[in-house]
């Protein structure tokens, strides 16, 4: 992240190198709290743009105080990630938060045939999202629900893909890049991969690469947020004293 003055109360945008296994209201919630002690303020508002479930990893993008009027502005610009599939199995959350319930045939799968199916996906499409979502259902969490054995039907969401490209293709695990718009879930996608060649998939890693133009490098890890706020604060604080 740059060193610069920030005034968080005012308004800051942070970039975020979310890690494997964190919520990103883990990640939104640590930041706060560490950021409210720094500051020794109470409250201070904070949010993110785009979630990430927790088994991805990637660009979040995080905006305090006034700078949270930004978030829509951040979640409608283009995203870029790089997925890695299993073709021949899938899971109920179609990535590696729930263990596999169902094994497919693959020795069909060519690389050309995976080509093929890809070029499928590009453009406009119509999506179902995941059971194991944040869509809600009758003012309820789809995955509130699916947690309690109690599924109900998501409707389909027009939305589009700009741009699949196959990285890798050892069969029967493929690694894509996707640039997309608002609203699409990877997970999904790696459904409907695999349902294209007539066999299951799901996810084993998925990593956001880029949110509009803000890209990993620019990130900061979560490891580094005391080193962060240490260096922006006293920073702040040396030069305010000098003025």
């Amino acid at each position: 992240m740059e060193r610069r003055e920030m005034d968080f109360i005012a308004g800051e945008t942070i970039y975020f190198n979310k890690p494997l296994d964190w919520t990103s209201f883990d990640l939104v919630n640590k930041f706060r709290h560490k950021l409210s002690h720094k500051l020794n303020v109470r409250k201070i508002k904070v949010g993110h743009a785009g979630t990430l479930d927790p088994k991805a990893t990637g660009v979040m993008i995080v905006c305090t105080g006034k700078a949270t009027k930004r978030i829509e502005e951040f979640q409608y610009q283009a995203k870029e990630y790089v997925a890695t599939l299993k073709l021949g199995e899938t899971t109920p959350s179609f990535d590696l938060e729930k263990e596999v319930d169902r094994t497919y045939p693959v020795d069909h799968i060519t690389c050309e045939m995976v080509l093929e199916a890809l070029a499928k996906f590009t453009g406009e499409i119509r999506q179902v999202p995941p059971v194991f979502s944040a869509c809600k259902i009758n003012g309820k969490r789809a995955y509130e629900l699916a947690r309690k054995g109690r599924e109900a039907p998501l409707k389909a969401k027009t939305l589009v893909i700009d741009e699949i490209e196959l990285l890798t293709c050892a069969l029967p695990v493929i690694q894509i890049r996707v640039v997309c718009s608002k609203g699409t879930y990877i997970r999904a996608l790696a459904r409907d991969i695999g349902i294209a060649l007539h066999s299951g998939a799901h996810l084993t890693a998925l990593q956001r690469t880029r949110i509009g133009n803000v890209t990993l490098d620019m990130c900061l890890s979560t490891d580094r947020i005391d080193d962060f706020l240490e260096d922006i604060i006293t920073k702040t604080t040396i030069e305010d004293e000098t003025v």
